[in-house]
Order: structure tokens, then C-alpha cells, then sequence
């Protein structure tokens, strides 16, 4: 059987209109990413507070004084395969009050990923004590799905996760930006991670912004300050200043080890 010459050239001006599309593909490796976490305020609370009076009346001042919501921001710079996430200082007062410093409501990591060597070195603030974290990357149990949906821009993928055991994570990513990083800690999956929800912490981080930019060294530089140690020493020190607060330690202990 032959094919009809117009079919033949239907199909070649379809191929190359693929392979047009392909090469002017473009492919973001460095730049920034302006990230905001958002926390829901009084299911936290309402999950990790005692049963006693004063936590209550804590809990119901802080319902009539204070939004729903805290939002805090960050930005994740990256090139070369290496990435650094930090806070950003914000002016604004959100979601302060009696709960407003908990750590699960704060920042309190800069986390540097070198993706080359598979290592990280992370800040992290830890009430009045700085550490300095260094350590292999985190690793995440993923599970690609074929759900999507677009983030600053970006059609992304949806992974479903499970971290620290017990921490079930959604992250969504975009392979249009070849890195496998992401917000705090969160990496993994192939391409960078664009949004990230922990359900059951009642946590958020969604990109705003992607600038696509050149990106100098020294703007990936890892933490320096703080006292040095691997992630089971720094585990094995939190187990050990939080014990005497029982269970009310637990959301600490989680919070601390993001």
C-alpha cells in the first residue's frame, strides 16, 4: 500500500514542527526563586497545645488577636548544580502572639545543597544556640504521579513523599529548570521543587517568582557560622535538650530537623 504524498508531507512538517519546538525549549539553571511559606496558625496550635485551661485561653486570645494565617518569606538562589535557601527579613507582624515564635511558625534554616557531591551544609537556629549541619543530602521516598498543575509559571508534576519516617510530603516540580532542588531541605526528584505541602503540619511553600538571571559564586557560598556537626549528632543533641519537655517536644523535634 502507498502512501498518499500529501500525508507524507503532513507527517515531515509535523516532525519538524516538533523538533522546532524542542530546540527553542529553554531551560532555566540559574537564577532565583522568591518562596513563601505559609503556615495555618490555629490548626497548628490547635493540634499541638496541652489540655490545660491556660493553653486554652492562650489559644482563644490568640484566635480574636491574631490571622489565621503567618506568611513568611524565602529565596532560593542556585547555578552550577548548587543551590542556598534563606529567609527573607521581613518588616511586616503576622501571626505573632503567645504562639507566634513556635518553631514549626519560624525560619530557622540556610541551607546550602551542592548537588555535584551530593552534600549539604544547613544553618540552623535552634532557640539562642546556632548549629552547623553538614551532611549528605536529604533523602525523601518519592512517588511520581501524573497529576499537574502551574506554579509561578511552570507547569509542574506532583511526588508524593515520605521524610523523617513519619512527615508525608506533596511537592510538585518543573523539569524546565534541570535542578534537583527545592525549598529547605526538600530535593530529590528531577527538577526543581516549586511548591511543597506538609498536610498534617499544616504548612506550605509556593513559589512566587522565578527570575531567571546569572548567578555569581559567591551567592551560593555555604553558612559558615555556628558549631559544626553531622546530622546524627545534631539529632542526638535535640533528643537530648528537649527531653524534659515530654511530648510537647515532639512538634519542636520535627520542626528543628525540616
Amino acid at each position: 500500500m502507498t502512501m498518499n504524498p500529501k500525508y507524507i508531507l503532513l507527517l515531515l512538517l509535523l516532525l519538524c514542527t516538533d523538533l522546532l519546538h524542542a530546540q527553542n525549549a529553554h531551560f532555566t539553571t540559574e537564577g532565583e526563586i522568591e518562596f513563601e511559606k505559609t503556615i495555618n496558625m490555629y490548626a497548628m496550635i490547635k493540634k499541638n497545645m496541652g489540655t490545660s485551661s491556660f493553653y486554652e485561653q492562650a489559644y482563644d486570645a490568640f484566635k480574636k488577636s491574631q490571622p489565621q494565617f503567618k506568611v513568611l518569606k524565602s529565596k532560593l538562589t542556585f547555578g552550577d548544580q548548587k543551590s542556598l535557601f534563606a529567609p527573607v527579613e521581613s518588616k511586616e507582624i503576622t501571626g505573632g502572639g503567645f504562639f507566634g515564635n513556635e518553631p514549626t511558625a519560624s525560619q530557622n534554616n540556610i541551607i546550602f545543597n551542592d548537588l555535584k557531591t551530593g552534600m549539604s551544609t544547613s544553618q540552623k537556629n535552634v532557640y539562642e544556640e546556632i548549629f552547623l549541619v553538614r551532611d549528605t543530602t536529604r533523602k525523601i521516598k518519592w512517588k511520581i504521579t501524573d497529576e499537574k498543575r502551574e506554579i509561578a509559571g511552570y507547569n509542574c508534576r506532583r511526588a508524593n513523599g515520605l521524610m523523617m519516617d513519619s512527615v508525608y510530603v506533596v511537592a510538585f516540580y518543573t523539569d524546565k529548570i534541570p535542578v534537583s532542588s527545592g525549598p529547605e531541605s526538600f530535593s530529590g526528584l528531577p527538577g526543581m521543587i516549586l511548591g511543597v505541602a506538609l498536610p498534617h503540619e499544616n504548612i506550605t511553600w509556593f513559589a512566587k517568582k522565578v527570575t531567571d538571571r546569572p548567578v555569581v559564586p559567591k551567592e551560593i557560598a555555604p553558612p559558615t557560622k555556628g558549631k559544626a556537626m553531622d546530622l546524627a549528632g545534631f539529632k542526638k543533641y535535640l533528643n537530648s535538650a528537649l527531653k524534659e519537655w515530654g511530648e510537647y517536644a515532639k512538634p519542636a523535634l520535627k520542626a528543628f530537623q525540616l
